[in-house]
This record gives structure tokens, sequence and C-alpha cells, in this order.
């Protein structure tokens, strides 16, 4: 009878831990031009709120170690998808601010949005040297989204 009871103890504790693989990610975001951005949603599979970044725009989160991308999303800002490296616990992340492209082209619109977003690893790196974050670098990997795909 103890064997049993140790046993269903083990196993119970065993189980109870495999839930619980989660991971606890902080960081900050700002927008492109230095602004902190309070309210930001941020998600995972693109629906599920996990949480939303505070009045200085640091955020603190719990998401499970299977889920490796997360959006930011807020008005006025191009949405924001990531996607995190597994050693990576500390995550800052600049937003582009939504531009108006009015009299151009989709095509042209598309080419002035990449080179806005071509220019955020250099605003990272500003951001650290003005003390807004705290890594140098990028600690996660991020690839333009267009809003407009060529389909010729």
């Amino acid at each position: 009878m103890n064997k049993f009871l140790v046993l269903l103890m083990v196993l119970s504790i065993s189980t109870i831990n495999l839930y619980s693989q989660n991971k606890t990610l902080k960081g900050r975001v700002i927008s492109d031009f230095f602004e902190t951005m309070p309210g930001v949603a941020i998600m995972i599979n693109d629906s599920v709120k996990v949480g939303r970044t505070d009045l200085d725009g640091f955020f603190k989160i719990k998401i499970p170690n299977s889920i490796n991308k997360i959006t930011f999303r807020f008005v006025g800002v191009d949405p924001t998808s990531i996607e995190v490296i597994d050693e990576c616990d500390k995550i800052e992340v600049v937003m582009m601010m939504t531009g108006t492209y009015d009299f151009m082209t989709l095509k042209r619109a598309e080419r002035k949005r990449k080179k806005r977003f071509n220019k955020i690893p250099e605003i990272h790196k500003q951001a650290f040297e003005k003390g807004i974050f705290q890594t140098k670098d990028a600690c996660y990997n991020r690839t333009f989204e267009p809003y407009y795909l060529n389909k010729n």
C-alpha cells in the first residue's frame, strides 16, 4: 500500500511539472521616436492576450515554452511580430508608428515602410545609448511584414 501511495504522489507531482512549463519574459516597448508605449496588447497565437505594457512601456508576461512568436498591437502603430530566442528572457521592442502614404502607389508605400523598418536595429542601439533599453542588440528575430503582396 505504501508503494502505491508513493508512486501515486510521484506521478501527480511529475504531471504538475509538465503543465507548468512556462517562461517569464520581461521587457519594454517604445516607438521609433523613442516614446514609451503604454497599453500595448501582447498576444500569442495571434488571438490570446497574455498582457499589456504599463504606463512606462514595461511588461512582464508568462508564456508556455512551446510558444516562440509574440505579437504586439496598439492603435496607430504597425503590429509587431517577433520570434523569441530560447535563451532570451529580456525583450526590448521598437514599434513603427503607422504612416499615411497618400497619393502614392502601394509598391512605393511598401518601399518607404521597408526603409523605415531597416532602421530599427539602429534605433535599438540609440535607445541603449540613451539609457532607455538595457541591451545593445535585440534578443529576438523580426522580419518585415508587407501590407501589399505583389502577385505578378
